[in-house]
C-alpha cells in the first residue's frame, strides 16, 4: 500500500508564508507517480483544488491563490511542496496532499489522500 504523509501545516499571521511537504512512500515501487497536488476544505465548505502539477511539470492553481501559491515536485523523491507566501485569513483549512498512482502490476490508476494538514491564518 502507499501512504502519503504531509508536513508544514501550522499558525501564521496574515501576510506570511508556510512551505507544506507530502512524501508517497510505502509499496511506491509499483506504482507510476503521475499527477500530484494539494486540495484544501475549510470548515463548512467543499474540499477544493489550489495547485496540481503533471510528472512533467504542468502546473495549474486555482484562481484565488495564483501569484502566492508556488506547488513544485522531487521525481526521485516522490515529494511535492506547496510554497504559500502573502497568506490571508481565507487560506484557512486543512490542507491535502493527492497523488494520481498508476499501478504497474495491475495496470489501474488510483487516487490517494494524505490525511491532511491544518492551515490557519490569523488577521
Amino acid at each position: 500500500q502507499v501512504q502519503l504523509g504531509e508536513s508544514g501545516g501550522g499558525l501564521v499571521q496574515a501576510g506570511g508564508s508556510l512551505r507544506l511537504s507530502c512524501v508517497a512512500s510505502g509499496s511506491i515501487f509499483r506504482f507510476r507517480v503521475d499527477a500530484m497536488g494539494w486540495y484544501r476544505q475549510a470548515p463548512g465548505k467543499q474540499r477544493e483544488l489550489v495547485a496540481r502539477i503533471t510528472s512533467t511539470g504542468n502546473t495549474n492553481y486555482a484562481d484565488s491563490v495564483k501569484g502566492r501559491f508556488t506547488i513544485s515536485r522531487d521525481n526521485a523523491k516522490n515529494t511535492v511542496h506547496l510554497q504559500m507566501n502573502n497568506l490571508k485569513p481565507e487560506d484557512t483549512a486543512v490542507y491535502y496532499c493527492n497523488a494520481d498512482l498508476f499501478d504497474l502490476i495491475f495496470k489501474t490508476s488510483n487516487t490517494f489522500w494524505g490525511q491532511g494538514t491544518q492551515v490557519t491564518v490569523s488577521s
